[in-house]
């Protein structure tokens, strides 16, 4: 899968090159599950993957090595303590079979998780010890400025105690209570037990200096990819699949590990990433049948039926992610146009995200309704949508708030004021509703939506300027209003869909007034207080409070999400299917039928 990447809540997916998109149901499943084949799973066989070289081993990844690939490459070497299924019905939706460890125990005061790993081992047969744990935690705790999942007052910054009980068990207790769903889910999910006999045999990662030296030796080692295939820091793994060889830039083969513990062991005796120089190599190669699990491009996607001619299952991979278009709220002349709600409800009326979805995006993409996304098997509807496409009722919402509409022409404020019926503060008499879009540039169908939008703009008078730049994001930076380059008005940048999210799909680094990628400026006191609450507090209704309120009142214009990849696999392959929302890979799942 050439065009995978993996959730980072570090990044904007838009900035990296490849993403996978919104959303489908999503179990656990095993070998079997969704078959697609025309008999009984065997044991024995490979298949091989189209996705691009892995250049990251070690479980704790630096900067600039967070992609896709990597995060699936260490996934089939390396567990965390923590698997989740979004549909599972699991609680915190931790997918007990995989994970490494059973649900934790929470205390009353919400601020203690007592941890039990299963009884689980290493591939050379040693067990998996709390005292592996206590090595990650030593390591990330003396480097987590190296640590690309760092961020600043969260996981290590944000525990008062790690405790090791015993050899299967340890507890966390954090420096004030969280919402136990947002702890176990996006900070638990980044523990990964390392084999401390292994990597550090002498123990010196207990002292902070020498955990720095060890970090030291481990990074080097990451680093030195040629060297992937023979070091023995890389022969003792956790998880399904040992690492037979490795070729840089080249392919990567899989060896089914033979001393998985695991409840989920693996079928395929090996599997086979392969990498290709780009769509149209990797497209000539699936036509042709020479690739197990690959991808249609989105400009060959009218090809789909030949592709299954050809044997192949062509199956869309929805991911846990949403698109959207940021507002500048700060830019000195439009931003004040864009705080008055009456304009962006306006303005989200007329996207009309299921036509644009279908036709411009060929049915690869799905609307975006608030700030969740949303849920297994809903993905592709208007449910849960506060808007609708509606030209007229856009219409009716501006002249009734104080506007001159004028169809194809340029709509202006005709009614200045704060009162009823008036365009709203700082909206001076005659301001037009002209704004120019940042999108991105080399995605067709985005040059296409855009071209329908300002159409569809264009009939309620609000005139679009449209943009096209190779990074957008880059472009249309978070700014202050004295800054004499905060000229930009609306950017998109989700063409491969705008965000991808943890498990729990909070939105502090979004839409809080002081969010790391709150672009647009967004400030909403009591929209900072329902992320808060979606954080810190056990509610478990704080999530839904969150998202029908900021669906509503629009932070952002949502968007169709869109599909990055459409996967085509052989027939004769089960346990594919469901794909994960989360960019999540198993081929411990995967078996042939014949």
């Amino acid at each position: 899968m050439g065009s995978i990447k993996r959730t980072s809540a570090a990044r904007l997916v838009a900035i990296s090159a490849a993403a996978v998109l919104a959303l489908t149901a999503c179990s656990s499943g095993g070998a079997g599950a969704g078959s697609a084949g025309q008999g009984p799973a065997k044991d024995g066989g490979s298949v091989s993957m189209a996705l691009k070289t892995p250049s990251w081993i070690l479980p704790i990844a630096t900067p600039g090595h967070t992609q896709g690939e990597n995060a699936i490459f260490i996934s089939t070497l390396y567990r965390s303590v923590y698997s989740y299924a979004l549909s599972g019905g699991g609680k915190y939706s931790i997918d007990e079979k995989r994970s490494i460890a059973g649900v934790p125990e929470v205390t009353a005061d919400g601020k203690t998780y007592t941890v039990k790993l299963k009884d689980e081992k290493w591939s050379d047969g040693t067990a998996i010890t709390t005292k592996d744990v206590q090595f990650w935690w030593n390591l990330v705790n003396a480097n987590k400025d190296k640590w690309s999942s760092y961020r600043k007052g969260a996981l290590p910054d944000n525990v008062a105690e790690f405790k090791v009980i015993d050899e299967q068990t340890f507890s966390i207790t954090t420096t004030r209570e969280y919402a136990p769903t947002w702890f176990v889910d996006n900070q638990l999910d980044k523990i990964y037990p390392l084999p401390a006999h292994a990597w550090d045999p002498e123990g010196k990662a207990a002292t902070p200096e020498g955990a720095k030296e060890v970090f030291g030796t481990l990074e080097a080692a990451a680093k030195d990819t040629a060297s992937y295939g023979t070091n023995p820091l890389w022969k003792t793994v956790s998880g399904a699949f040992t690492l037979e060889s490795y070729v840089p830039q080249g392919e990567v083969k899989l060896a089914k590990n033979a001393g998985y513990t695991g409840a989920d062991k693996p079928k395929l005796d090996n599997v086979v990433f392969r990498p290709f120089t780009g769509d149209d190599a990797e497209f000539n190669v699936l036509r042709s049948g020479g690739i197990d699990y690959g991808y249609i491009p989105a400009g060959n996607i009218n090809q789909r039926k030949t592709i299954e001619s050809r044997g192949y299952k062509v199956s869309p991979w929805y991911g846990w992610s949403i698109s959207y278009m940021p507002f500048n709220f700060n830019n000195p002349k439009t931003g004040p146009i864009f705080k008055q709600l009456p304009v962006r409800q306006a303005m989200q009326m007329l996207i009309d995200q299921p036509t644009i979805s279908r036709v411009v995006w060929q049915e690869q993409a799905a609307p975006t309704c608030g700030p969740v996304p949303q849920k297994p098997g809903s993905a592709g509807s208007m449910d849960g949508c506060a808007y609708q496409f509606d030209p007229e009722k856009a219409k009716q919402t501006l002249t009734e708030n104080g506007w001159k509409v004028v169809p194809d022409g340029v709509t202006t404020c005709e009614k200045p004021g704060t009162g009823p019926g008036q365009c709203g503060e700082g909206v001076a008499a005659g301001a037009p509703l002209q704004f120019e879009v940042t999108s991105q540039s080399g995605f067709s169908a985005t040059t296409k939506m855009m071209a329908e939008l300002k159409s569809r703009f264009a009939g309620a008078g609000i005139q679009l300027t449209i943009k096209e730049v190779p990074d957008s994001v880059s472009v249309t930076q978070k700014c202050e209003p004295a800054d004499p380059g905060c000229s930009w008005d609306l950017s998109f940048f989700g063409s491969q869909s705008s965000w991808y999210f943890p498990v729990y799909a909070s939105g502090e680094r979004l839409f809080a007034s002081t969010g790391a990628v709150n672009l647009g400026s967004y400030s909403d006191p009591k929209a900072d207080q329902l992320i808060d609450e979606t954080q810190f507090s056990g509610d478990e209704s704080a999530m839904t409070a969150y998202n029908d309120y900021l669906a509503k009142e629009l932070p952002v214009l949502w968007m169709p999400n869109p599909v990055a990849q459409v996967s085509a696999y052989k027939s004769d392959i089960t346990g594919i299917e469901p794909q994960d929302p989360t960019l999540e890979v198993y081929p411990q799942d995967w078996a042939r039928t014949n």
